[in-house]
């Protein structure tokens, strides 16, 4: 009978059993795992703080500007094409406004990425504050 793992002639195996080394090693590599901290990849932000007392309805941002990029290189402002110059005049005139007048972003579909670049480099040379990209809704896919 060979099952010993020596040999039949019944003197004793001289190979050490390393069964019970691998089982203790498993444990070790288990609690090892067990114990490792679990990695968070965390991004801190500071929300805004509610303000107690807020303005009168009739003074929550009265005017909101529009900047619409079109496939054919123009930069509208409220529905009007302009030049950069002029969206410069035009963001300088709406920072000196009370309360400042939110800039909505709106690049078509088709629009040019160099402009697109152009004209947000230009919004964030002239230090307007309130800022917001809006359609991106209709641009969405559903499903996936």
């Amino acid at each position: 009978m060979a099952m010993s793992g020596g040999k039949d002639d019944g003197s004793p195996m001289m190979d050490m059993n390393t069964t019970p080394l691998i089982d203790v090693m498993l444990v070790l590599l288990i609690m090892f795992i067990i114990t490792i901290p679990v990695a968070t990849h965390s991004v801190d932000i500071d929300l805004p703080v509610p303000n107690p007392n807020p303005p009168p309805e009739n003074m929550i941002d009265p005017i909101k500007n529009k900047i619409v990029l079109t496939p054919d290189n123009q930069i509208l402002w409220n529905g009007t094409a302009i030049s950069d110059s002029e969206l410069v005049r035009n963001l300088e005139a709406t920072k000196g406004i009370q309360p400042e007048p939110e800039l909505q972003f709106e690049p078509e579909a088709q629009a040019s990425y160099d402009l697109s670049a152009r004209v947000l480099n230009i919004i964030k040379v002239s230090g307007v504050t309130k800022f917001g990209f809006v359609g991106n809704e209709k641009y969405r896919v559903f499903g996936k």
